[in-house]
């Protein structure tokens, strides 16, 4: 079966205007270069400045948006784009010096925040070395620069906070992708689910409607009161499997032991074989029951189709329940891989219980036997 793929949702309009709000709070390092670009006596100082900077923190915004979308999405961040951006926000800052002075180095803060969020560990550690390095060297080579040493503790303090909010992003996308997950599982289940529960349906209704017309046939000319009878049956046969089939995908479908057991006396008598079955049941409790009931189901479904046999036998226990027949019963590659065994195993490791199917010990036949474990409840 084609397991469906989910499709990831799109942040909540909540989380993005977070996204906006956690890349703009690092807007307020540029308010010292924006006040000495606004101070600049020179018109063309003073707007260049203050263009740059306005670009640089767009920029930034964008950037920052960009790179969240993709952690929260599960998408790897393509490294070279990244160097690039990186890169183009450094240019931006190195373009403003003119209106900024030596207040541009404030700029190395988000180059080196953005590093952390886009780049892996080695190569984001590295830029953040660089970053904070730059104005120490800067201030020893160029006296005039010494008043920018307290970039180095900024860059730092910055970079070891964006660390977090790149691990809060990165566990938000993990998170989802996660919940993605569980969600693809469930409809893959929920189809396996339908898909079993509509062939141990159908399989065994259309099974017995086939036997039933095909008799009526036989019958018609002989004993057109028998054969008026057996259709009137294959019509309730008919309609019983359309609610079945309904309440199937309504989700809500169960078995009773006692009615597959009226229904398998039915069918079996239908087919022309001899139906050995319980007078009376146990009383069991309800998961048991309707396991049981399944086993029933399946049991005479098989024999009915592949059995070609005279006689069949239902054994019910408080533990167990037994289905067997002195046919020549279906191939061992059928029993393992039949649709509606599969089924039936699948239910009854739901309650712990073993599913054995094969010849039986003696004599021809097959047996398929469904048991819980001993001292079960």
């Amino acid at each position: 079966m084609d397991v469906p793929k989910v499709q990831p949702q799109p942040a909540s309009r909540k989380w993005r205007l977070t996204g906006w709000l956690l890349a703009a709070v690092w807007l307020f390092f540029l308010n010292q270069p924006l006040g000495t670009a606004l101070g600049q006596a020179e018109p063309w100082r003073k707007w260049l400045g203050v263009g740059s900077l306005v670009a640089f923190g767009v920029a930034y915004v964008l950037l920052f948006e960009w790179a969240r979308s993709h952690r929260q999405n599960g998408r790897p961040i393509p490294r070279a784009r990244a160097v690039v951006l990186l890169l183009g926000l450094l240019v931006l800052g190195l373009v403003g010096i003119p209106g900024t002075g030596t207040d541009w180095m404030t700029t190395l803060v988000f180059v080196a925040t953005g590093a952390v969020f886009l780049l892996p560990g080695s190569w984001a550690l590295v830029v953040v070395a660089l970053a904070a390095l730059t104005p120490l060297v800067a201030g020893y080579l160029l006296p005039s620069w010494s008043g920018v040493s307290g970039v180095f503790f900024a860059v730092l303090l910055a970079s070891f906070a964006m660390f977090g909010v790149a691990a809060l992003a990165q566990r938000n996308g993990e998170l989802r992708a996660a919940q993605q997950e569980i969600g693809r599982l469930a409809v893959a289940e929920e189809r396996a689910r339908t898909a079993r529960d509509l062939h141990d349906i159908l399989g065994h209704s259309l099974t017995v409607v086939a036997i039933k017309a095909e008799l009526a046939g036989r019958l018609v000319e002989v004993d057109p009161s028998r054969a008026a009878t057996e259709i009137a049956e294959v019509e309730q046969l008919a309609r019983a499997a359309l609610a079945d089939v309904r309440r199937t995908v309504g989700a809500y479908r169960g078995v009773r032991l006692a009615e597959e057991v009226a229904g398998a006396r039915s069918a079996l008598i239908a087919a022309g074989i001899a139906a050995d079955l319980p007078a009376d049941l146990p009383e069991l409790p309800a998961d048991r029951d309707q396991l049981f009931g399944w086993a029933v189901r399946e049991g005479v479904t098989n024999v009915v189709r592949h059995s070609g046999a005279h006689r069949c036998t239902i054994r019910v226990g408080p533990d167990a329940v037994e289905i067997s027949d002195d046919g020549r019963g279906p191939t061992s590659e059928d029993a393992a891989t039949g649709h509606g065994l599969i089924g039936l195993r699948e239910r009854a490791q739901r309650l712990d219980a073993t599913v054995s199917v094969g010849r039986r010990p003696q004599g021809h036949g097959f047996v398929l036997r469904v048991g819980l474990p001993a001292g079960a409840r």
